[in-house]
């Protein structure tokens, strides 16, 4: 079990056929934290008509942890793909989605962004960059228990498509300007972390391929942590009727 005072996931990317949203529950399900950070990409387009029973379920989780009893801080910040889903995101969850995030912890300031901003490509072809991503989840589908397949496209991914070098050096920069100790992106789908100036900087990667990781932040320092699903675990067993009633109502509210 995961024992964090911040836990920082990314790219969920809820909606396409290869997002690993029973596994996010999960984690979150089995780890204790008092702080939930949603770093972007956590849906893949604003379809929510391609949204599985899993995803309405990771949703239901989400809403049950932001409410004020649960004494939980639950951040989104809105990725690439989340633009636009701020109203849409208030009235489902009840969270609030920000830009990019500050908080402060063990003495250090902390800067979540999702780091889009920091990949040219992205923000001079938004239209063309969409394609591009929608034909990779299309090729990632397709590739599904190709294990070859998928190794070709986790690394065309991360080495031409995201640009991880460039968006961290970005980071890096962007959290100088705003006197942050870390950085933490997402964006890249590539779990990385490293220094320079001072200044930390972490990324998430990703739940779409087949090593999820996740970040948590506590008094030791940061750890970027790697998923493994318990040996015969399985949310119909552990929760799903749990979250049945979120799902119903969550869906409904979907289609107001």
């Amino acid at each position: 079990m995961i024992f964090a005072d911040t836990i920082v996931l990314s790219d969920l990317h809820l909606g396409s056929e290869v997002s690993r949203a029973s596994d996010a529950l999960r984690m979150l399900k089995s780890a204790s934290f008092n702080r939930l950070i949603l770093l972007g990409d956590i849906f893949s387009d604003l379809n929510f008509r391609r949204l599985k029973k899993e995803h309405w379920q990771f949703l239901g989780y989400i809403r049950k942890l932001s409410n004020p009893k649960r004494e939980i801080e639950v951040v989104w910040v809105e990725g690439n793909h989340d633009h636009g889903l701020s109203d849409v995101m208030s009235h489902l969850v009840g969270i609030r989605v920000y830009q990019e995030y500050f908080w402060d912890y063990g003495g250090l300031r902390h800067l979540a962004i999702h780091g889009h901003q920091f990949d040219r490509f992205v923000t001079r072809n938004r239209v063309l960059s969409t394609f591009l991503s929608s034909m990779h989840l299309g090729l990632q589908k397709f590739a599904f228990g190709k294990k070859r397949m998928i190794g070709f496209l986790e690394r065309f991914d991360t080495a031409w498509l995201r640009l991880s070098p460039k968006v961290a050096g970005g980071a890096l920069a962007h959290g100088r300007s705003k006197n942050a100790n870390r950085v933490f992106c997402g964006h890249t789908h590539e779990a990385l972390s490293l220094v320079r100036d001072g200044v930390e900087y972490y990324n998430t990667g990703s739940w779409t391929q087949d090593s999820a990781t996740y970040i948590a932040i506590d008094h030791q320092g940061v750890r970027i942590c790697q998923y493994e699903d318990a040996a015969g675990d399985t949310i119909q067993s552990d929760i799903a009727d749990a979250l049945e009633f979120d799902f119903e109502d969550l869906a409904a509210h979907s289609s107001e």
